[in-house]
């Protein structure tokens, strides 16, 4: 018998401000045509004057509570993946927990830019399967509005704020494919590309600083990283492509979306896409595509996901679970 981490609840949050891409069409030499185009988004959210990265993953996170039919108590872990914590410190999981009333365990932030659910999601597997805790609360929340220079149209026209969560219980399973939890995770991180997507400020530089990315450098590395993290993860679990029902990709680019599809030999059809609604949310993405799909009824027990995600660092990754 195997100790799997188990999908038990999911949730998502999104602010109520909804910037269309013909409102940037007033200040930046951009149109609706040339986004959509170049990145597949349409529309995406903005975070409210006051709204916090911690308000957005405590709503996502009550959402998967009351989907999961627990309470905040029956926790044992938060984790929360952000790039844009509302403080240096403390972390924003503890405010997370605190605003859930959740009075026992341990929350922790992880910091992987945009693979950064991808990490959370498997320490939280690594948690479950040594035994340290029994429920994790695993988190992807951003406000990304908050690090844009208005002026670049290469990257202010990409980005939204949102929030995704998931609850993992252990459970016993019989330790083959047919298990439901995480099956297989693959992580990985290459620091020599740290230039090509990065925030040019921070605590010891003393500045707070803008996203800056070489878009076409990105693009370079993302589809074939993205595609062998998730042939890596698959072949781990022993599973291969034919036996995937849905890839739900970091939601980044369409092209970039369709391109590792493609890679993989897995048609569009089985693929989960939102970046049209949300743009890009960092480490929110793939929890918001989770939560999204279960909601339109794509996403049903049993069902085979592959989940992938890259982002500044560089940080990649993937993640095998059966829902």
């Amino acid at each position: 018998m195997t100790i799997r981490a188990v999908v038990r609840g999911v949730g998502h949050y999104l602010p109520e401000r909804v910037v269309e891409n013909s409102d940037f069409e007033a200040s930046l030499d951009t149109t609706d045509e040339w986004i959509r185009a170049r990145s597949g988004i349409e529309r995406r959210h903005f975070a409210a004057e006051g709204e916090t990265t911690s308000d957005m993953a405590t709503k996502a996170a009550q959402a998967a509570l009351d989907m999961a039919g627990i309470g905040a108590n029956d926790l044992d872990t938060i984790i929360l993946a952000t790039s844009t914590a509302d403080l240096t410190f403390p972390s924003a999981a503890t405010m997370v927990q605190h605003k859930l009333g959740m009075t026992g365990g341990f929350a922790f932030d992880v910091q992987a830019v945009c693979a950064g659910f991808i990490f959370a999601l498997a320490n939280a597997n690594a948690l479950i399967a040594s035994g340290q805790a029994r429920r994790v609360m695993v988190i992807g929340s951003e406000t990304f509005s908050r690090i844009m220079d208005w002026s670049d149209r290469s990257t202010c026209v990409l980005f939204g704020d949102g929030a995704g969560a998931l609850v993992l219980e252990a459970q016993t399973g019989a330790g083959t494919t047919d298990d439901r939890g995480i099956l297989a995770t693959d992580l990985h991180s290459d620091g020599r590309h740290r230039d090509i997507l990065y925030v040019d400020g921070g605590i010891s530089t003393q500045s707070t600083g803008y996203l800056r990315m070489e878009g076409k450098e990105v693009f370079r590395h993302a589809i074939e990283k993205l595609a062998a993290t998730a042939d890596s993860a698959l072949e781990k679990a022993g599973l291969g492509h034919d036996d995937v029902d849905w890839i739900v990709p970091h939601q980044a680019n369409i092209r970039i979306i369709q391109g590792t599809a493609k890679k993989m030999g897995v048609p569009m059809e089985r693929v989960v896409v939102t970046v049209q609604d949300h743009g890009n949310t960092s480490a929110a993405s793939i929890p918001l595509a989770l939560s999204v799909g279960c909601a339109r009824g794509q996403i049903k027990p049993g069902d085979l996901i592959v989940t992938e995600a890259i982002g500044g660092g560089l940080a990649w990754g993937a993640v095998v679970l059966r829902w």
